[in-house]
């Protein structure tokens, strides 16, 4: 399962483009957390991209929301909750702060109502 950052990584990079560039660092970078626990490399803090540490955010929010084979979709209640106690640990702290302030369109954007 954890390949799945390197995968996707080596095969949008052969792809000389910027979009494809950026897409490459998405996946390699979107399951590094703030505090270097993540993976594939471990890094933390600044050392991960911007646009891994935006992913990494929308990532859970989506996956968390999403039934899985394994768990049924969590609470929009305990969703909000794990995210906030994650912020400045898996997530970027001030990303985490423009997630809260834009949390009412990224709601409307995802589908749900007001």
């Amino acid at each position: 399962m954890k390949r799945h950052t390197t995968i996707g990584y080596e095969i949008l990079s052969t792809v000389d483009h910027p979009l494809f560039k950026l897409a490459a660092n998405i996946a390699l970078y979107h399951h590094e957390n703030w505090d270097g626990t993540g993976y594939p490399k471990g890094l933390k803090e600044e050392q991960i991209p911007l646009e891994g540490r935006i992913v990494s955010i929308i990532d859970v929010y989506d996956a968390l929301f999403s039934d899985r084979v394994y768990r049924p979709a969590w609470s929009k209640d305990n969703v909000i909750r794990y995210i906030k106690e994650n912020c400045g640990k898996k997530f970027d702290p001030r990303v985490c702060e423009v997630f809260f302030e834009n949390y009412e369109e990224i709601r409307i954007i995802y589908g749900f109502k007001k």
